[in-house]
């Protein structure tokens, strides 16, 4: 039987350079051409479905292709695609304004666009910068950053992120940040507790802030949740800690909920987890439910403060994307969050959470399950050879892509990241769906482990 797929992969494999990919590996991995979507489902050109256990790199909210993102998005589309945002505005990126203002931690106020993450980082980076700057204090110009910590590709998000895998090859063109072990929970000591070794960890940043205070603009973080990393987890305190440490030593605060952010560690924003306000919030992906590239830097009326003057002063912030707050992404925007509010949405997903969390801890017994851990919508399932040690498996050996071969044979998207299985599924999934998802995860796990 011809494949409806081939052509497609053909066609592709000729002329696009595919994201985080060795293309080399299309030699013997097809490629899968999906033709459409619909909620949890993708479908390919021969019909096979797929489960979307990943949201699609962790974008998608509300399924695909839904029916009320699709008619705000079709709805503006008539009316306005875009519109230069220097000197002209726009109703759906007034509106959003408004919304992400309501419901963002009391004091951020103003919202600058970008067209994604990484432009969301560098955005941020550059006006903490910026800011001490205008201010006169000149001597700011570092950043401390969390190891094992992802903040994007750009050069200056890649530069305040810490996972050598991007990182390294590109090592001579970044500027120079002071690292800090992360809070990660998966190094607790035995009996230790989230909290207690969060606490523990905070030493090493209280010391860092302390020493480096007088040249550091900001410290950047991804709250709760280093998803890149590993999916590896920290319990709220650290950010408490964090946030008080940078506010006595007047060093911003950059919370990096791009991954985190609309819902997916239990909160609408994990900062809530731990009752702070950073100085910039850096939201994206779920921000327009997954449809479009759009994304925000939220701060607070000081900093914008520093920025207004008369414009002999040179004190603009003079950075800007051609598509900054496009109408479309700002009508998905609106939609989505439309649907967080209607349809009580952070409510709901407690019980999924908690049906997913229990699943897929069925699997802790497991001889090569190093852990299995959870925060809201996101549970990672850690693997390795030794049980007691809790090593890794090599990087070389690839078990994760076995599992990812074996999970789209059973009709399931699943992207382990190195060792790591991780379930972040769009908040439509059912519970029978869920049980899908699981099984089709421990059946690959097996596969890829049993030597």
């Amino acid at each position: 039987m011809t494949s409806g797929n081939a052509p497609y992969a053909a066609r592709d494999l000729a002329h696009v350079w595919h994201p985080c990919t060795q293309m080399k590996d299309h030699e013997q991995l097809p490629m899968i051409p999906i033709r459409r979507g619909d909620g949890v489902w993708l479908e390919d050109y021969d019909g096979k479905r797929y489960l979307d256990a990943i949201s699609s790199w962790w974008v998608n909210l509300f399924g695909h292709a839904n029916p009320r993102i699709n008619a705000a998005v079709r709805e503006q589309l008539e009316s306005l695609e875009q519109v230069i945002l220097a000197g002209f505005t726009h109703e759906p990126v007034i509106a959003l304004s408004e919304a992400l203002t309501a419901l963002a931690p009391p004091g951020l106020t103003r919202c600058f666009y970008a067209d994604n993450g990484s432009s969301a980082v560098e955005v941020a980076v550059k006006m903490s910068f910026h800011y001490w700057r205008n201010c006169g204090r000149t001597q700011k110009r570092r950043f401390i950053t969390l190891t094992n910590s992802y903040h994007g590709e750009t050069l200056g998000a890649l530069a305040v992120g810490n996972v050598d895998l991007y990182k390294e090859i590109y090592q001579p063109l970044l500027m120079d940040v002071i690292s800090v072990p992360s809070p990660d929970c998966f190094e607790r000591e035995t009996g230790e507790s989230w909290a207690e070794h969060s606490r523990r960890k905070f030493a090493a940043m209280k010391a860092a802030l302390a020493a480096h205070a007088h040249e550091a603009c900001a410290v950047i973080v991804e709250p709760l949740v280093q998803c890149a990393g590993g999916m590896r987890m920290y319990d709220p305190v650290y950010l408490t800690l964090l946030r008080a440490a940078c506010d006595r030593h007047q060093v911003h605060l950059i919370a990096d909920e791009i991954a985190v952010g609309f819902g997916r560690t239990g909160t609408l924003f994990a900062c809530e987890q731990a009752a702070i306000r950073p100085d910039f919030l850096c939201l994206s992906k779920g921000l327009t439910g997954g449809y479009l590239p759009l994304s925000t830097v939220m701060t607070t009326d000081a900093i914008y403060a520093a920025f207004y003057a008369e414009y002999t002063k040179l004190r603009a912030f003079l950075h800007s994307h051609s598509f900054t707050g496009n109408p479309l992404g700002c009508a998905a925007a609106l939609a989505s969050l439309a649907i967080f509010r209607d349809d009580h949405i952070l409510e709901r997903n407690r019980s999924l959470a908690a049906h997913m969390g229990a699943r897929a801890r069925e699997l802790e017994d497991h001889p090569h399950v190093a852990e299995v851990r959870q925060r809201g919508m996101i549970v990672a399932i850690e693997l390795t050879p030794n049980k007691a040690t809790r090593e890794p498996y090599p990087w070389t050996e690839r078990r994760g892509l076995t599992i990812y071969q074996h999970a789209l044979r059973c009709g399931v998207l699943l992207r382990p990241v190195g060792n790591v299985v991780y379930f972040m599924p769009p908040y439509v999934i059912t519970p029978a769906q869920i049980d899908l998802m699981v099984e089709v995860a421990r059946a690959a796990i097996e596969l890829a482990t049993c030597d």
